[in-house]
């Protein structure tokens, strides 16, 4: 029998992208946990990047992230062809700029799909995506002294 795709669970989500930001104050896993949740939706993965006291075998004392104007029309470029590639239900990323202490949340990111294998693809997908291609960058500065900036892009 074939499957006719009546129950609303088996259709596209109306718009899947449901947050997308760059942000200068502290991020919420909450947030975005409670953005991609979807009654259709049997998996959901989140990815949360936090900054680390250490970088290629250096202590790092401080770090800040910039971006370009443009980096929130990026955002959404990615998060659109996740969307295109995966049977998103919902999808959520956010990003943090400004100062950061070692532990401070730098990037929070899910997704939800009807199945995990799926909602752990995008997940990757997203967040590797975000990273390569968001113009986002981060300024290191550690404990002897030197410094050295990261490009997303």
């Amino acid at each position: 029998m074939a499957r006719t795709h009546n129950h609303p669970g088996e259709q596209a989500a109306q718009d899947p992208i449901r947050l997308l930001d760059i942000r200068d104050r502290p991020l919420s896993v909450d947030e975005v946990f409670r953005a991609v949740g979807d009654d259709a939706a049997g998996g959901m993965a989140l990815f949360v990047g936090t900054v680390r006291n250490h970088d290629d075998g250096q202590d790092v004392g401080s770090l800040g992230y910039s971006c370009h104007p443009t980096a929130v029309d990026e955002l959404r470029r990615v998060a659109e062809k996740v969307v295109a590639e995966f049977p998103v239900r919902a999808l959520a990323a956010v990003h943090r700029v400004g100062e950061l202490d070692v532990g401070d949340l730098a990037v929070v990111v899910g997704v939800s799909c009807a199945h995990r294998g799926e909602a752990f693809e995008a997940c990757r997908k997203l967040i590797d995506d975000l990273k390569h291609e968001v113009p986002i960058w981060k300024h290191q500065r550690f404990s002897d002294g030197t410094e050295e900036w990261v490009g997303a892009c």
